[in-house]
């Protein structure tokens, strides 16, 4: 029987708090070895300090690194004689379940026949999502909604009106065709979310599938000032967002003098992580990740100085064109004139030597993703108790369907 989303409700209030603190306190102690970027700062000053485990890490094969990439929790306990603090690793990230189980998610899922121009991964984390959220008791709103196939898998099952907002018109013509073929209870706009103005339909269900950073805080706060009875959201992407400086939003995590200071920069940690992407996807990451650090080492030379020059994107065109034309294209941008008679070769070879280390770096500073994300959401939960509504925070699907599998689900509780 599907539980109402008052009910099996996770450890709220003061253990949310007491959460949140546990994990602000862990990260303090460990921010030595995540705050650094092994892929600008080649040796970290923790690879001095525990040398042993950067030497044990360096020797790893890259069966053992797709392991550990796969399974941080086995890291964290492979780790543990080097870094005690680590076996409150699973506690720390271990959060309920709020998936009803896969006969209702199933069912709840669109049919493919009906999922024209869903990728079949979205498909079936739309299906998962809404299922989390039954019942269903009143209209909905679909927060960035793209071509609303979120907003289409909850008109199905909840029987009740979706409105979907989007500021891309494309996808919202594109997204209507859709309405209208298959009959479903929705009706796409295409409105900015950001606009202050943002008209709401009247006790409106606020919904977000992965609404990236700044969309996602605006929905929470919306949804608080307008008293909307419900708000239910997966959050992505931290990093985006227009503040140098993460802003804290519970008054409880704000006072707390030992609060973590975040940047920008530093919230990028929480949404690096590629074990959805495809294998034609991650083998030109890596291509392009040596291409990088071979720059990298042959700029430092020519500079005689040993700091990071970041780069843009690059041109598509240069993946065609060899390691060569990428060296001039960015030399060429950050003003460096490239001598005759370089050993471009060598750089390569450097560069390859350098991404294999920094794969090996990167697993212990990934142990620190998921805590760094559950730390933002706990904030998201705090400030929606303090505000008035009842949480509940959790997954809503298994993490090999997509590792943004947060789920913050609020009901009011003080209108």
């Amino acid at each position: 029987m599907t539980s109402s989303p008052e009910q099996n409700l996770p450890d709220t209030g003061d253990g949310l708090y007491r959460h949140w603190q546990r994990l602000n306190d862990w990260l303090h102690e460990h921010q030595l070895l995540w705050r650094p970027v092994p892929f600008t700062e080649p040796e970290p000053a923790w690879t001095r300090q525990w040398r042993e485990l950067a030497d044990w890490l360096t020797a790893l094969d890259e069966s053992q690194c797709d392991l550990y990439e796969q399974y941080p929790e086995r890291l964290a306990a492979r780790l543990r004689n080097w870094l005690p603090g680590l076996a409150d690793y699973p506690a720390l990230v271990t959060v309920p379940g709020l998936s009803p189980g896969p006969d209702t998610v199933n069912g709840i899922t669109l049919e493919e026949k009906d999922a024209v121009d869903m990728p079949g991964r979205k498909r079936l984390q739309s299906g998962a999502f809404a299922a989390a959220l039954l019942p269903l008791s009143g209209p909905s709103l679909d927060w960035c909604c793209g071509k609303g196939h979120l907003s289409r898998t909850l008109a199905r099952q909840g029987r009740v009106p979706v409105t979907g907002y989007e500021w891309n018109a494309g996808l919202v013509e594109d997204g209507n065709r859709l309405v209208r073929r298959y009959g479903d209870a929705v009706t796409l706009q295409c409105q900015d979310v950001m606009a202050s103005d943002l008209p709401w339909p009247k006790g409106a269900h606020g919904v977000a599938l992965h609404a990236c950073g700044d969309l996602h805080r605006k929905l929470i706060r919306d949804v608080v000032t307008r008293r909307q009875p419900r708000i239910s959201f997966s959050p992505c992407c931290y990093h985006l967002t227009g503040s140098r400086h993460l802003a804290l939003l519970s008054e409880r995590t704000r006072a707390d003098t030992n609060a973590l200071a975040l940047t920008r920069d530093d919230l990028r940690l929480a949404v690096q992580e590629t074990v959805t992407a495809p294998t034609r996807d991650r083998k030109q990451s890596a291509r392009v990740s040596q291409w990088r650090l071979g720059f990298d080492g042959l700029q430092r030379r020519l500079r005689g100085v040993d700091d990071y020059l970041p780069l843009p994107p690059h041109p598509k065109r240069l993946m065609g064109e060899g390691f060569e034309a990428f060296c001039h294209w960015a030399a060429d941008h950050r003003g460096l004139t490239l001598p005759v008679g370089i050993d471009y070769g060598q750089w390569l070879d450097y560069g390859a030597d350098r991404a294999a280390r920094v794969r090996r770096y990167e697993l212990v500073r990934h142990l620190f993703r998921r805590p760094l994300e559950l730390w933002l959401v706990l904030d998201y939960g705090l400030f929606l108790e303090e505000s008035g509504y009842e949480v509940r925070l959790g997954t809503f699907c298994d993490r090999a369907l997509t590792p943004r599998n947060l789920l913050v689900d609020a009901v009011i509780t003080q209108p």
